[in-house]
């Protein structure tokens, strides 16, 4: 799944690009189950946290490919703060369908 220096001399830049994939398909369910769950209760919050997150991701995944992995955190460090967002809607639902 990843590059060897030995096998190409971008494989540093294709293993940065692989990474970034590989995470946002990791990220993808929760991210879609808590924007559903969330958005039962606080539906215009979840799909503002939702713009936020994909244009963090777009900047996150676009950071990363650059070959130097911190570059990710400039802009996609928002998404992190969207994706909390969302999980603070969801519990919020949650916690109002224990009560009610």
């Amino acid at each position: 799944m990843y590059a060897t220096e030995a096998e190409n001399k971008d494989a540093k830049l294709f293993n940065c690009v692989q990474r970034g994939h590989q995470h946002s398909l990791e990220t993808m369910p929760m991210f879609f189950m808590l924007m559903i769950l969330g958005g039962i209760r606080h539906p215009l919050i979840c799909a503002s946290l939702g713009v936020v997150y994909s244009i963090g991701r777009f900047f996150y995944f676009k950071g990363y490919s650059t070959g130097d992995p911190w570059k990710r955190f400039t802009i996609g460090r928002y998404g992190f703060v969207a994706f909390l967002g969302l999980l603070i809607c969801t519990i919020s639902f949650g916690v109002n369908m224990i009560i009610a």
